[in-house]
């Protein structure tokens, strides 16, 4: 009888740990049965919400990958645990010091802003690949890039272009191998357009790529609630499928199903986080008095999910099990290796320990006299007083980075 491979690597977050797989995953991989990975990454998930839906729901199909898989327990995200670098570790095997993305808002030394069309004085500024980038029409997003928005830089030509998020990669990726090696189809869908970046330094990695944006600036945010969310997630999951009967994800043409391909989900992560769902009302759908109003995130310190989360949770295994009937149905399930993992699981789950002191540019003031100490006004300048231009960056979402407008004073003056 035949196994399904899965890798369920969801302790904080990725895919990074090498255990040695048991002796029929090692035969079937070596015996070329695999012949499609989907990668799955359900953003936020922490190992301890596995083993909790895996206990009470029997039958899931969180259970049912479990049982006949592998679980990666002790695998980690980067110390920077966000979506940038949590799928970049997934699809490049590197850290942000290789693969060169921190966040989706850093810094970087050598471009410029995107009104400088003509790229002149000194470069560096802040390098913003969020929600921002898009193309709007009446607030709604056109689900591609605007590139009036982007940074500039000085392109192979020399010609002062804009900065894709793709430019910003210093490694390939996977779907460049597959492309490159294998000469295999590659699909891929995320919550921005700015995940452009999967397509690696080429910019042509991935041949189907589907952005529908969560986060509509000057529009409607489907984050706000944990039914909404499921139905961007809803968006991705339709397209997986018809990629599963080997069509493009619009389902409008037979192209192959891909080599390597897969989404993320953001439901789980948005029902940690929100402190009250749907405030307003803003998510028509969003009726159920059980959710709407609600806190999100959990109930105590052992990781049992609100009533929120838990919807979260449901709706996403629902997904998966239409994802393992349709690998059946197009007859691939045996020669699909199933990943499911998280880019990152920053939320925290017991919530009385949370402490958030603010800004840490803010903060430096605090403890030291900004009017006296150098470093001090640097990174305060940094961090409040330097929207864009060549004065460096303070980043402080999960960890600090900090951007100098100098970087020559970091070099190590040795003998003095």
């Amino acid at each position: 009888m035949k196994r399904q491979l899965l890798a369920a690597a969801l302790s904080m977050g990725l895919t990074a740990a090498a255990v040695q797989a048991p002796a029929w995953a090692e035969d079937g991989l070596h015996e070329g049965k695999v012949k499609h990975v989907l990668l799955i990454s359900i953003d936020g998930l922490h190992a301890l919400d596995v083993a909790n839906y895996v206990k009470s729901h029997k039958g899931s199909a969180l259970d049912e990958l479990s049982e006949h898989g592998v679980t990666f327990s002790n695998a980690r995200t980067p110390a920077n645990s966000d979506s940038f670098p949590g799928l970049l570790a997934l699809v490049t095997g590197g850290s942000p010091r290789t693969h060169g993305l921190f966040y989706d808002y850093s810094y970087d030394r050598t471009i410029w802003a995107p009104d400088n069309r003509t790229c002149s004085g000194k470069p560096g500024t802040q390098m913003i690949f969020d929600e921002s980038i898009d193309k709007y029409v009446g607030g709604v997003s056109q689900n591609v890039i605007d590139p009036d928005a982007l940074p500039r830089h000085l392109d192979a030509q020399g010609l002062c272009s804009a900065f894709y998020p793709h430019d910003a990669i210093r490694t390939n990726t996977v779907f460049e191998v597959i492309k490159a090696e294998r000469a295999g189809r590659t699909a891929w869908a995320d919550k921005h357009p700015a995940y452009d970046l999967v397509n690696g330094r080429s910019g042509k990695g991935v041949d189907d790529l589907y952005t529908p944006e969560i986060t509509n600036v000057g529009g409607f945010d489907n984050t706000i609630s944990v039914v909404c969310t499921v139905q961007n997630d809803a968006l991705k999951v339709a397209a997986v499928l018809n990629e599963i009967q080997g069509m493009n994800h619009e389902g409008t043409k037979r192209v192959g199903v891909p080599t390597v391909f897969g989404m993320n989900f953001q439901a789980v992560s948005v029902g940690q986080k929100l402190l009250m769902d749907n405030p307003g009302g803003g998510c028509a759908a969003d009726t159920d008095p059980t959710i709407n109003g609600q806190r999100g995130g959990y109930i105590d310190g052992l990781g049992s999910p609100s009533a929120v989360l838990a919807y979260g949770l449901q709706k996403t295994d629902d997904a998966l099990w239409q994802f393992i009937r349709g690998l059946k149905k197009a007859g691939i399930y045996d020669s699909t290796l199933i990943i499911v993992t998280a880019k990152h699981g920053q939320s925290p789950i017991n919530l009385e320990k949370l402490v958030k002191p603010g800004h840490f540019a803010d903060l430096v003031c605090t403890v030291s006299n900004c009017k006296t100490s150098e470093g001090a006004k640097i990174i305060t300048d940094a961090g409040n007083n330097c929207p864009a231009g060549p004065c460096g960056w303070v980043q402080d979402d999960d960890i600090g980075l900090i951007w100098l407008p100098d970087q020559s004073k970091t070099e190590p003056h040795f003998g003095e």
